[in-house]
């Protein structure tokens, strides 16, 4: 599936189920309400342009509020893993929940050392910022996760803000794709 399917999808959505579609993508009501409003999309450039230029003016509660509707990459181990399992079986209520458990599929297979790592790691994370750790983890595996998490710990939390806001608009620009 890609873009335009996505906005030919979007378009034939009732509002509100255009709104819960979108807040599936990006857990921001902002974003998904505003971006719902400005529907119909002619085509995929279209969609993305208007989600990147919503999420470009996101302001810092936005973006937290975002960054809560993920999982933790490498929190509650055991619930992750079980989520990886069930991923296939999860109602289309919780697709945010279905995603999040593929972008995150490598980690279910990391050594339980790197596991432990990442959350250690992931814990200290959250203490210096303040909110989760976020990455587009599609395609990523737990130890390239854990040294990107490493490697962004130094960082300022404005920097970090910043960075993490990035992640989201890739994650939230896959997720679109998969929503037709």
């Amino acid at each position: 599936m890609g873009l335009d399917e996505a906005a030919q999808h979007l378009n034939t959505l009732s509002p509100s189920a255009r709104v819960a579609a979108l807040l599936s993508c990006c857990h921001c009501e902002r974003w998904a309400s505003e971006l719902g409003a400005q529907a119909p999309f002619s085509n995929g450039a279209a969609l993305e342009q208007r989600a990147h230029a919503l999420w470009s003016q996101a302001s810092e509660q936005e973006r937290l509020e975002a960054f809560a509707g993920h999982p933790q990459i490498g929190g509650d181990l055991e619930a992750l893993r079980k989520k990886f399992a069930a991923s296939a079986h999860v109602a289309a209520g919780t697709q945010s929940a279905t995603w999040s458990g593929s972008e995150q599929a490598q980690v279910a297979g990391a050594s339980e050392a790197t596991l432990q790592r990442l959350a250690v790691k992931n814990r200290e994370y959250l203490a210096k910022f303040g909110f989760i750790f976020i990455v587009c983890a599609t395609g990523k595996s737990a130890e390239e996760m854990l040294a990107l998490l490493e490697a962004r710990l130094p960082h300022t939390r404005e920097a970090e803000l910043d960075i993490a806001a990035g992640e989201q608009a890739k994650i939230t620009r896959i997720r679109l794709e998969k929503l037709a």
